[in-house]
C-alpha cells in the first residue's frame, strides 16, 4: 500500500492514491483495509467524489490486480452554516496537506459556544482555509478548554479526522500538559484513575462519580514552591483519556485544584485563568506513518508564577 499526498492541480478535492497488493480483491475490500470508512464511501458516491483504477472510474465491486493504481477523490466539504468565517491570527506550529497544529492562546475557545459565538479557533481556521482555497471544514482532533493554552491538532479533511480518531482510540496520540496547583503534592508521581461525569446541578461542571466515564491521568511533580507563603506545585500531566475538564477535575478531586481555576476551587489572585498548558503532542502521521513530536513552552502568565 502506498499513500501519496494530493498533487497541485486544478482539482481541489482531497485525493489519496494507493497501490493494490492482492490479486482478485474487490475494490470495496481494499478500501476497507485502507481505512476508508463506509460513511466516506457513501459521500464519495453521492456527493461528488470519485473512485478510479488506473485512471478509469470504477465501482466498489471492481476486482483489483496487483500493482493497480487506485485513486480516491473525496467530495468537497462545506462548513457549517452557523460557523462564521473570520481572519484572526493563528500560531501555526506545523502544517501539511492533512494536518494543522496550532499553539492556542488562553482566553480563546476552540469552537464557538452560546457564550462566545465568534472569535474561536474554528472561526479563524475557516478563514485560513478559505485563503488557501481549501474545500474543507473544521475537524478538531485534540480540543482545549477556552482558558487552557497550548498545542491543538486539527485535521484538514473528514477522512484524516477519521484516521486520527482511530489512532486516539488506540492510544497512539499522546498529550502532556504542565499545570500549577494549590498545595504541595505528597507523591512525586501518581496515577489517577477515577471516572468523570457531569455534575447533576450544572451543565458545565464535571465531577468524579461512580457512573462516570473511565478517566486516567498520570501526574509528575516538577517543583514544589511557595508564593507569598502559599504552597504550590508545578506538575506535568499525561492524559490517557480525553474527558471534558479531565485534568481540572482530577486535580480538584485530589485536593489540589489548579491555580486560577475558580470553577473547581482554585484562586484567581495570581492568574485570570486555570494555569494549564499543553506542552507536548506526539502522533503518528495518518498518511506517511512518520512519528511527529511537537512542543510548546508554557505561557508568560504561568511563568511569572514560577518566577515568584
Amino acid at each position: 500500500m502506498n499513500h501519496l499526498l494530493p498533487m497541485n492541480n486544478t482539482d481541489t478535492r482531497f485525493t489519496l492514491r494507493f497501490l493494490a497488493e492482492k490479486d482478485g480483491q474487490l475494490l470495496r475490500e481494499a478500501l476497507a483495509e485502507w481505512q476508508i470508512s463506509k460513511r466516506a464511501l457513501t459521500a464519495i458516491k453521492f456527493d461528488g467524489g470519485l473512485l478510479t483504477v488506473n485512471g478509469t472510474e470504477q465501482n466498489v465491486r471492481y476486482p483489483l490486480h496487483i500493482g493497480d493504481q487506485v485513486e480516491v477523490k473525496f467530495p468537497p466539504e462545506e462548513k457549517s452554516d452557523g460557523l462564521a468565517i473570520e481572519y484572526g491570527k493563528l500560531a501555526v506550529i506545523y502544517e501539511d496537506e492533512a494536518l494543522l497544529v496550532l499553539d492556542k492562546p488562553a482566553h480563546q475557545s476552540t469552537i464557538p459556544s452560546r457564550e462566545h459565538p465568534t472569535k474561536s479557533i474554528a472561526n479563524d481556521v475557516c478563514g485560513y482555509f478559505e485563503q488557501q482555497s481549501l474545500a474543507s471544514t473544521i475537524h478538531i482532533v485534540t480540543r482545549l478548554d477556552r482558558d487552557t493554552s497550548g498545542l491543538l491538532c486539527i485535521a484538514k479533511h473528514a477522512h484524516i479526522h477519521h484516521l486520527m480518531g482511530l489512532a486516539q482510540r488506540l492510544g497512539e496520540v499522546s498529550r502532556e500538559y504542565e499545570a500549577i496547583v494549590h498545595g504541595h503534592l505528597a507523591e512525586d508521581w501518581q496515577s489517577i484513575v477515577a471516572p468523570i461525569g457531569r455534575k447533576e446541578t450544572s451543565i458545565i461542571e464535571r465531577e468524579v462519580r461512580q457512573d462516570g466515564q473511565y478517566a486516567h491521568t498520570d501526574v509528575t511533580v516538577l517543583q514544589r514552591f511557595s508564593v507569598q507563603g502559599e504552597p504550590m506545585t508545578h506538575i506535568r500531566l499525561k492524559l490517557h483519556t480525553g474527558r471534558t475538564h479531565q485534568i481540572r477535575v482530577h486535580m480538584s478531586y485530589l485536593g489540589h485544584p489548579l491555580v486560577g481555576d475558580d470553577l473547581y476551587g482554585g484562586s484567581r489572585k495570581l492568574i485570570d485563568r486555570q494555569a494549564l498548558h499543553c506542552v507536548s503532542l506526539c502522533l503518528q502521521h495518518p498518511l506517511t506513518k512518520e512519528k511527529h513530536y511537537f512542543t510548546s513552552p508554557i505561557k508568560d502568565d504561568m511563568q511569572r508564577i514560577l518566577n515568584n
